[in-house]
């Protein structure tokens, strides 16, 4: 590791920073000693009562009615309440800018699309809530959206935001069952759809997998249909469906915003599916928004100067913590289309057209475009770029050194961490310290983060379990169709009593900060992107050839990538048409990004004794790692085929 930092601010930029007057402000109300990062982080977390309050109100949150308690059961985890009493509205926190200033600019494969002002997007958001009042949705409902990276999908969210019902979205390369497998558990009662998207150069039509979408949720009572280019106005639309054209067509000026309890269920996220269908993880308005605005705000200097990008679908986290930068008055950019199309360094076009200030990608991106020879420092200018953020998995060393030396010299790079279960992150940026090669930045103020080895104690130094320690205002309301919370609790709080356990794998460094060397747990995360095995199981086992399948991810090339094994029929051998068909398969049933990078044939697939499939072991055989606990297996030879196979070295 490297004796001095990649980089580190100007004295200028400390001082000018939100998070240098957020510290200024805390001495002056508190009395508290917090002259520099690490002692403020330690105030945050010993003093929660004190610090959230404190991040309301510099970051500004509107509230109907203020709090009567900020925390109650404060050593419950999970049964903490924050913020009692508050009544609150997420739509209306976002929209309380309504000028004339851009708050959303959209780019597709094609170039830039369109923007609209603050004052625009108010206006559509009063437009379409309107109409969701008027087909009475409202608190308890849930609307969902199959939808593109595109503006529409941002008032869609505001507009179920602003009448009190649950948003959650899908990206549309996802297959009928990947869709069900998410929306079906929800039942949602509106549902928006777009009429096509565009990856790769291609023009994809939804209409027919929409249709079938459709036929086996009944619960849905009105569709709203988006035409991807917002001036088309054909009259050729899904049968039965609303056309968004006619909804921004209403005089409606003002919008209602419905006050509502702090921990109101605003999102429904889905977890990866790794052992039946994805959990429905729901999230609470109140605690997203306060939790946004800090990381916003202060981990990433968010002011309305900025135009802030992150490269992301509907269907991921990111989406969510990007769309609610709306509350600092920033410009969000929106891009839907492949990041590499119609060439490796067009993200970068887009940031030097649009004068992007923070760009945000995963490592994955950062690897792709270093291995096709993409060199921004000498192709672009980047002048406003003042910081990168990267997510998804872990950024190595190497990728830290490629940012520097190839993007660009003087820039925050902030390497972050969280997920969907928390929607925001554990670890990331501080824009006032310094960056060292490998490591991401700092633990999140508020967030008792640390990391304990096998007997829960906490270490420094040493890999180990990440886990949060005290409760958070962000942590969610609970699962849906989860009565008692007992899938809530079996998902992180059965390893360490009262903690969270997040189920990375990390080490805290001696300079405050951590790096992350991936799950620990059964969790394929190629290119940052969180699968589950199921997801892949069931599509391929309806293929008549397949008798079981097993699939894991292989560490290559810095990132990882997707290995299948499959059990084929006694008399059938694989081959490339085969290999093909159970490609197509996956792509069509799942999502591209399912697909695997190679698909093996096997003999048999070893199982617990209690039947179940040991991804984990045959993960380790392929790394060169020794297994656990061989005799909790029913078949330990099954797993010498995994050894040394040729397939996997290329």
């Amino acid at each position: 590791m490297s004796n001095s930092p990649l980089w580190s601010p100007s004295e200028a930029q400390v001082a000018k920073s939100n998070l240098t007057a957020f510290m200024q402000e805390v001495q002056r109300s508190f009395g508290v000693p917090a002259q520099d990062y690490a002692a403020l982080w330690e105030w945050s977390v010993r003093r929660p009562d004190q610090f959230w309050p404190a991040v309301w109100t510099f970051c500004d949150v509107r509230a109907h009615r203020p709090w009567n308690e900020v925390l109650v059961d404060s050593d419950r985890m999970p049964g903490a309440k924050w913020f009692r009493g508050a009544r609150l509205n997420f739509a209306e926190n976002l929209l309380r800018h309504r000028d004339e200033r851009p708050a959303i600019v959209f780019w597709n494969e094609e170039g830039r699309q369109r923007s609209s002002t603050y004052a625009e997007l108010y206006q559509h958001v009063a437009r379409v809530s309107a109409v969701l009042r008027d087909w009475d949705i409202g608190p308890g409902d849930r609307i969902a959206a199959l939808m593109p990276n595109i503006p529409e999908t941002v008032v869609a969210m505001l507009a179920a935001a602003s009448v009190g019902a649950t948003f959650s979205s899908c990206s549309p390369d996802f297959g009928v069952t990947g869709v069900l497998d998410r929306f079906g558990q929800i039942e949602p009662r509106v549902m928006f759809v777009a009429d096509r998207y565009k990856y790769g150069g291609k023009w994809f039509p939804l209409r027919q997998r929409t249709q079938q979408i459709l036929e086996q949720m009944p619960t849905v009572r009105h569709i709203v249909e988006v035409p991807y280019d917002a001036g088309d106005i054909s009259s050729d639309a899904l049968a039965g469906a609303h056309r968004y054209q006619e909804m921004l067509e209403r005089d409606d000026e003002e919008c209602q915003f419905t006050a509502l309890p702090f921990d109101h269920p605003l999102y429904v996220l889905y977890s990866s599916g790794t052992t039946g269908v994805p959990k429905c993880i729901v999230h609470g308005a109140g605690g997203t928004l306060l939790q946004h605005q800090k990381e916003h705000v202060l981990h990433t200097d968010l002011t309305r100067s900025d135009r802030l990008f992150y490269f992301t679908t509907c269907g991921w986290m990111m989406w969510n913590w990007l769309v609610s930068a709306l509350a600092t008055g920033a410009t969000i950019v929106l891009y839907d289309g492949a990041p590499t199309y119609p060439h490796p360094g067009v993200l970068f076009d887009m940031a030097d057209a649009e004068g992007i200030t923070v760009f945000g990608t995963s490592a994955k991106y950062l690897a792709a475009i270093e291995k096709a020879g993409v060199t921004p420092a000498k192709t672009h200018h980047l002048g406003p770029l003042r910081a990168i953020l990267s997510t998804g998995s872990p950024l190595s060393a190497e990728g830290f050194d490629f940012v520097y030396e190839k993007i660009k010299g003087d820039l925050c790079l902030a390497s972050i961490s969280g997920g969907t279960d928390i929607v925001s992150c554990f670890a990331l940026g501080n824009p006032i310290g310094p960056v060292w090669r490998g490591e991401l930045q700092v633990l999140g103020l508020g967030m008792d983060v640390a990391v304990l080895d096998e007997q829960g104690t906490s270490v420094v130094g040493h890999k180990g379990e990440l886990v949060c320690r005290s409760t958070f205002p962000c942590m969610p309301v609970g699962f849906w169709n989860d009565p008692n919370g007992e899938k809530y609790r079996a998902a992180y709080f059965e390893r360490f009593e009262n903690v969270w356990c997040h189920g990375d794998y990390a080490e805290l460094t001696d300079h405050g900060g951590m790096i992350i060397y991936g799950r620990s747990d059964a969790v394929l995360n190629p290119g940052g992107v969180r699968i589950g095995t199921a997801e892949i199981y069931r599509p391929v086992e309806q293929l008549p050839e397949v008798v079981e399948s097993l699939v894991v991810g292989q560490d290559w090339n810095d990132d990882v990538r997707l290995v299948l094994f499959v059990r084929l029929r006694d008399d059938l051998s694989l081959d490339i048409g085969l290999i093909d068909r159970i490609k197509n398969q996956i792509r069509s049933h799942a999502s591209p990004r399912h697909v695997p990078a190679k698909v093996i044939q096997i003999t048999d697939v070893p199982r617990t004794r209690s039947g179940k499939i040991v991804e984990l072991a045959v993960r380790d055989v392929i790394h060169g790692r020794p297994v656990q606990r061989l005799d909790a297996l029913a078949n330990p030879e099954a797993l010498d085929q995994f050894r040394d196979l040729p397939e996997l070295n290329g």
